[in-house]
């Protein structure tokens, strides 16, 4: 047997954990068995755990902190990786309906674009690859919109409305789960949306919030003199009232956390009975940098939004390879309001970062671009040598590409900051 190289040790909360990255599993152990197991270096030193400790050793084999000297963890991982990211039964398709918005958010990396709007020709191309999916994918069983841009709701008559009516009705033929998604200020959310919404399986609304009244005017706001917050936090609670899932994304800084209490008791004003169709995630402005008084902030206030009825996170902890961004997966596209097809998101949308574009047919041209992405994996040799590469993995597709030819860490090379990331993971689990 040999030590697994997917182990980390941590403390949290004056407690020691072991953690292996690919079987994702803890073990709670006392300080003196953590200093044991970090001087375990060779396949004597298992061979005398195993005597001295039996019960341990029984259980660190079993949960993937020793495995046995001929496993190779890396093409594991390779597979693993290879069954996620292939995987005919699903596929993910986002739709930006335009790419204009009515907000100017200082962090917003997207350019917006003024006058923009999908036509109905490509509304009408939109449907055809919708048909053309189903066709070509025998074992498909489930299909998800997600709805982007820009800012989606400017057209959701003109726009959403017709793609979502044809693939309800073109999903229930083919007997084919469908839902759907969106990513949305939540400012233009009228009832008559709010009801038409319900007519459809949505998985939720990701509305954004940027601290109380006063710091999220700041930033999101109709004009110099109207803000943005009284609307959003009133169509927030309409939609839990609708039983309609709302994920409220925080984004977060130094200066806006300061009196997010208030935030709380405003949005005590959904029935207790209807907040757990919300969900709060504190994530940081990618702008700004961390630090350790901010992160103690932000988990001060998770515990204190989970005891007024709401569930609560912090961020999103990576999972690369068993859940893999949907732009690392070969059933994914990104149709742009004007036909441009890509598979990222998280960047602008300029012509010369498409992938491909969408044919009258409703078919796909793909370019090198997206071959070159679809092969970037495994390429990053300090990925391959680090304990959370199962968790990580250099991050998504995208970090690879732009990190292509070189040795790179989306943690810096730092091993705190690697610990945190477990440390997180650990939190989502016991908190």
């Amino acid at each position: 047997m040999k030590k697994s190289q997917f182990n980390t040790s941590v403390v949290y909360e004056n407690k020691n954990y072991i953690y292996n990255a690919f079987s994702n599993k803890f073990i709670a152990v006392d300080p003196t068995i953590s200093d044991i197991l970090d001087t375990v270096r060779t396949p004597e030193h298992i061979e005398e755990l195993s005597q001295y400790h039996p019960t341990l050793y029984s259980s660190l084999c079993k949960n993937g902190f020793f495995v046995d000297n001929e496993v190779d963890e890396v093409e594991k991982v390779k597979q693993v990786s290879a069954k996620v990211d292939k995987d005919d039964t699903h596929f993910h398709l986002v739709v930006n309906p335009t790419m204009n918005c009515n907000f100017k958010c200082w962090y917003c990396y997207e350019s917006h674009v003024k006058g923009s709007k999908m036509n109905k020709e490509t509304v009408d191309k939109t449907c055809s690859f919708i048909a053309n999916v189903v066709e070509s994918n025998p074992n498909l069983k489930s299909f998800h919109i997600a709805w982007f841009g820009g800012e989606p709701l400017m057209y959701y008559r003109d726009v959403i409305e017709p793609i979502m009516d044809f693939a309800v009705d073109f999903f229930a033929i083919h007997n084919i789960y469908f839902d759907c998604g969106f990513t949305t200020n939540g400012f233009l959310l009228t009832d008559e949306i709010i009801q038409s919404l319900k007519k459809y399986t949505i998985t939720g609304l990701q509305i954004t919030l940027d601290g109380d009244k006063k710091q999220h005017n700041t930033v999101r706001y109709v004009s110099a003199t109207r803000g943005s917050y009284d609307t959003i936090i009133d169509n927030i609670r309409k939609l839990c009232e609708n039983d309609l899932h709302v994920g409220i994304r925080v984004n977060y800084t130094s200066v806006n956390m300061n009196d997010f209490e208030e935030v709380f008791d405003d949005l005590c004003t959904i029935p207790y009975d209807k907040r757990h169709h919300a969900t709060v995630a504190f994530h940081k402005v990618w702008q700004v940098s961390e630090d350790k008084v901010m992160s103690e902030r932000v988990r001060y206030l998770i515990r204190l939004v989970r005891d007024i009825g709401f569930r609560a996170e912090e961020g999103a902890v990576p999972d690369s390879v068993r859940h893999s961004c949907y732009a690392d997966k070969i059933n994914n596209a990104t149709i742009n309001y004007n036909g441009d097809v890509y598979k990222c998101t998280a960047r602008s949308f300029s012509p010369d970062s498409k992938e491909g574009i969408l044919n009258d047919d409703g078919s796909i041209a793909w370019n090198e671009k997206f071959h070159t992405r679809m092969n970037i994996k495994f390429k990053n040799k300090p990925c391959l040598e680090c304990p959370i590469m199962p968790l990580c993995n250099g991050g998504c597709s995208q970090h690879a590409i732009e990190n292509a030819g070189k040795d790179y860490c989306v943690y810096d090379f730092d091993e705190d900051k690697k610990k945190e990331i477990v440390i997180k993971k650990l939190m989502a689990i016991i908190d």
